[in-house]
């Protein structure tokens, strides 16, 4: 080991030795390493506190110290399920890391030393590739290993089924603790191989009770729901800060994107302006969804005299509320981001901050930070500046009545000053306060300006997939009214557009500002999903030439060429397969969906932490007062920006899996009827279908298509009758019938509405002789499994 140099070692200083011992590094391994000696030695002591404190390192087992985020070098694991394919999974018997999704470790197993789901093990563990590798050094007595399930009475006996869609197996409950079937609960495992029983320990209420459907998920993925007393009265404090004094709007001081100078090395607040821009006059809307939790974001657009436009992009404040290091930081860090189901959403800051003073409201004075674009006539950005500014909204519209009333305003019958409606075209909601003043200066010229920001989005030639999102609409007690698509406006285009040009604006001047930026990143499709889908398209005689520049006009204008063919459906899903999952880092590597060379996420802080760096970004490059981000976040841009990725696929997947687990609950009252569904998945085990219009994905065994041979094409994605030539190919459309909807884990399963072997098609020449279970023959190894973000601000 090369010598170090004397003294006390700096934070990464040690953050490095930490990383690249061979050993549990202790606050003794500490001090050895760089030869520490008496006062030293105490200094490290509070050092390494105040590290742990910032969130930076954490204490592990045998007071051994690891980097936050990753995992001690010898720890304690709980394994928590045993794949089909033999694979034993793991994860941290404790987990206190903020900002970070808890690690699963592939367990290497000894001979002789098989694991069962919640032994506990001692394990080295080994960082390999994108994932961790744990080798076991000594089985530990079980200790508790709580898991969630439903209990069922089966002949006075009460069992427990787990949550999830893989559970195959029932426990036997030993101790109910006054549970009752249909209860869920959280339990414990008790006794041992090869009797090993269920023990409640916690009521959670009726399993389909309105409600409970996030709380599984809540508990299943261990997403923080609950803020200290602490925490609250931290936000308290926050929320009654003052604004602060204000100066005039000057519509023309808008700077040319010019490099500036560098990250000051001092953060202190000489220089820095306190004085917010008052922006109070200015006719400013928020245009959301009509169940919208909270308001990040408003906007406003004026036209030039040379055709071009002004416009202000006006984002909730947070930074002005959370500073960096506070109780209110680390727990924002901790959560990633806000979590929206159906019937709650699980906020990353507390309600009086998301929901209250954070959010942008009709008539009340609202800290912001503005982004002021010059836009030309052509949508293409000019310049931009960012301030901090109070607004005074002068609406809250939900998007369907922004959309009406515009498209009234716009109808050929409508009569100036009148807000009745004419046969043909539906005057806005009566609940929206609307009026002619308001339309005319408000949104009138934003939707001016929008038609060309999206001719720049046009020219630019994103990524263009219609992928519809499900609306799930309860009432006032929790109960599903209705499943269906959520309608795509041109309002939510219209806003959509807005912030990406915003988010543009905001990259682009932390370049120019040599400031550190989130980025929000996209890389292009990898070069092996590309073969996959020439492959694919290759089955429909399509022709996908792989030694061209891959864009994003490429994908369109593939789907153009297919038009409206019947395998259209099939050719998209195959298009968002070979996607890559879109995640934030401090390394440009552009966005290829949006065809953008450098975009961050810059309008949504209340509910995204990666946004919250950007302002902060934003705040120190501009010289905007305090809450400026500080050099321990920028030297930790890489550990954040990877943990708020993980949280955000957490969050992702428990708000699916509770969608999922809403609309087996809707169809759960339509078992045995016949459906219009849509093949969106072919394995060698059988395939999967969602139903038309409402979604939840469910599966067709293979055994339940009839004696006859099926062989699986993995090219072409379907499953071939040897004899009969039935074929049942992603995206193909047929009707099946609902057999099973399991609304706790969400789980479908359809069979085919004639009997086994029937598709609506071909005959049943390929079976094989009565009773005999079908077998489906592989063609080629089973595809990646890709997964697709939706959400796109």
């Amino acid at each position: 080991m090369p010598k170090r140099p004397p003294g006390l070692p700096t934070r990464q200083q040690i953050l490095d030795f930490i990383e690249t011992s061979d050993t549990p590094a202790g606050k003794r391994e500490i001090a050895r390493g760089f030869g520490l000696h008496g006062a030293d030695k105490i200094a490290l002591k509070a050092l390494l506190k105040d590290m742990a404190d910032e969130g930076l390192i954490d204490g592990a087992p045998g007071r051994a110290f690891h980097k936050m985020g990753g995992l001690p070098k010898v720890t304690v694991l709980r394994v928590v399920d045993v794949d089909d394919g033999g694979n034993v999974w793991a994860v941290p018997d404790r987990w206190e890391a903020e900002g970070v999704a808890i690690p699963r470790l592939r367990v290497r197993e000894k001979k002789g030393a098989a694991l069962g789901v919640g032994a506990r093990i001692l394990a080295r563990t080994e960082e390999a590739g994108n994932g961790w590798i744990a080798h076991p050094m000594k089985v530990l007595p079980r200790g508790e290993d709580n898991f969630m399930g439903v209990l069922r009475d089966e002949g006075g006996t009460l069992f427990l089924a787990g949550l999830d869609k893989k559970d195959r197996r029932d426990w036997l409950v030993s101790d109910a603790g006054g549970a009752v079937a249909g209860d869920l609960v959280i339990a414990e495992r008790a006794g041992r191989p090869p009797r090993v029983t269920a023990r409640v320990v916690e009521r959670l209420g009726e399993a389909f009770a309105p409600r409970s459907f996030s709380m599984i998920a809540i508990h299943k993925h261990g997403i923080p729901h609950v803020f200290s007393g602490e925490l609250l009265d931290e936000a308290k404090r926050v929320a009654a800060q003052p604004l602060g004094s204000t100066k005039p709007f000057v519509s023309s001081e808008v700077e040319k994107p010019e490099p500036g100078t560098r990250f000051s090395t001092s953060l202190e607040t000489n220089g820095k302006s306190e004085a917010r821009e008052d922006l109070r006059h200015l006719p400013i809307v928020a245009i959301d969804p009509v169940d919208a939790r909270d308001h990040d974001d408003a906007v406003w657009a004026q036209e030039r005299e040379d055709g071009g436009w002004d416009a202000v992009v006006a984002i909730a404040d947070v930074s002005f509320y959370v500073r960096p290091g506070s109780l209110l930081d680390r727990e924002a860090r901790k959560r990633g981001n806000s979590v929206y189901f159906p019937d709650r959403v699980v906020p990353m800051l507390p309600e009086i901050l998301s929901a209250d003073v954070c959010s942008l409201k009709e008539g009340v004075d609202r800290a912001a930070l503005a982004c002021h674009l010059k836009i030309a006539k052509s949508g293409k950005l000019e310049s931009w500046r960012f301030s901090r500014a109070v607004v005074r909204l002068a609406a809250n519209i939900p998007y369907e009545d922004a959309q009406a009333a515009i498209d009234y305003h716009a109808s050929p019958q409508r009569t100036l000053g009148s807000s009745a409606a004419t046969a043909d075209t539906a005057a806005p909601d009566p609940s929206f306060r609307w009026d002619d003043a308001l339309v005319e200066t408000a949104l009138v010229p934003l939707w001016a300006c929008w038609r060309a920001l999206n001719a720049a989005r046009a020219a630019r030639a994103p990524l263009d997939l219609d992928l519809p999102e499900r609306r799930i609409v309860l009432d006032e007690k929790g109960r599903i009214l209705s499943v269906a698509p959520r309608e795509r406006l041109d309002a939510h285009k219209l806003i959509e557009d807005y912030m990406i040009a915003a988010n543009v604006a905001a990259a682009k001047a932390l370049e120019a500002k040599k400031m550190p930026v989130m980025y929000r990143v996209h890389e292009p499709p990898a070069r092996e999903k590309l073969v996959a889908l020439k492959e694919y398209l290759k089955t429909f005689d399509i022709e996908f030439a792989l030694g061209q520049v891959i864009r994003p006009a490429t994908f369109n204008q593939l789907l153009d060429r297919i038009g409206d063919s019947d395998f259209r459906p099939q050719a998209m899903e195959q298009v968002l397969r070979t996607q890559t999952q879109a995640y934030y880092g401090p390394q440009n590597a552009g966005h290829f969906g949006l065809a953008l060379g450098s975009y961050a996420h810059f309008t949504s802080p209340i509910r995204r932490y990666a946004d919250l760096m950007v302002h902060r970004a934003l705040v120190e490059g501009y010289k905007l007062g305090p809450g400026g981000i500080t050099h321990e976040e920028v030297a930790g841009f890489d550990r954040i920006g990877e943990g708020i990725s993980q949280l955000e696929r957490r969050a992702m997947e428990a708000e699916r899996e509770t969608v999922d687990r809403y609309v087996a609950a809707y169809l759960s009252e339509h078992v045995g009827s016949i459906m219009d569904a849509r093949i969106t998945g072919v394995q060698s085990f059988g395939f999967f279908a969602t139903v038309e219009g409402i979604g939840g994905d469910g599966l067709v065994p293979a055994r339940d298509l009839g004696a006859e041979y099926f062989r699986w094409e993995e090219k072409g994605q379907r499953l071939v009758g040897e004899h009969s030539g039935i074929e049942f190919a992603l995206g193909q459309r047929l009707q099946l019938r609902l057999a099973e909807a399991n609304p706790v884990s969400g789980a479908l399963r359809f069979e085919l509405p004639d009997g086994k072997g029937s598709a609506g098609g071909g005959d049943d020449r390929g079976h094989r002789g009565k009773g005999r279970p079908p077998r489906v023959l592989k063609h080629r190894g089973r595809p990646a499994n890709i997964r697709h973000q939706g959400r796109k601000r």
